[in-house]
């Protein structure tokens, strides 16, 4: 009787077992063919000449400034799907705009688009007095307004039309 009830329980916990490592594989798999899915996409827009947008045009489309970012950007990534937004720049740079703001990229600048707003900033310093600020966030309130609001600390206004045009950026040694 020992033995007899020592095997049903060791082969349900054997079967156990096997179903919870059946669901581990079957969780993996479904991720990875979401993350080929995705590649995929955009190899196939790629091969089908679907003409990627530069930068300045994405943000226009998105109601930003076309300048807020430098004119000599290595690439960009942009999941229209997730909102995400990855910038890459040559080396870590700087750029001086026409109202004398200063604002500071590192290498990879990455962001939350959406309409109006890039949310969630990682890569991006203004310069404030003296110190440079981590920017968090960049805004435009409607299509017809003439500011940007820039949140590094404080939220701040600055002229839109100081970033309608993008400019060359400098390299620094640090971000």
């Amino acid at each position: 009787m020992e033995n007899t009830l020592t095997k049903v329980i060791g082969s349900s916990w054997i079967v156990k077992k096997a179903k919870e490592e059946i669901n581990n594989i079957t969780d993996d798999l479904s991720s990875l063919s979401n993350a080929v899915e995705g590649k995929a996409k955009w190899v196939f827009n790629k091969l089908k000449g679907k003409p990627q947008r530069t930068l300045p045009e994405l943000l226009r489309l998105y109601n930003l400034p076309p300048g807020l970012f430098p004119r000599n950007i290595k690439c960009y990534e942009f999941d229209e799907s997730k909102g995400k937004l990855i910038v890459y720049m040559i080396s870590a740079c700087e750029v001086s705009f026409k109202d004398s703001s200063v604002v500071r990229y590192g290498a990879r600048v990455k962001a939350s688009l959406t309409r109006g707003k890039l949310d969630a900033i990682e890569g991006m310093k203004t310069k404030v007095v003296l110190v440079y600020v981590k920017v968090t966030s960049v805004a435009v309130e409607s299509y017809k307004s003439d500011k940007v609001w820039f949140t590094a600390g404080l939220k701040r206004s600055r002229p839109k039309d100081a970033y309608e045009m993008p400019r060359d950026a400098s390299g620094v040694e640090e971000f």
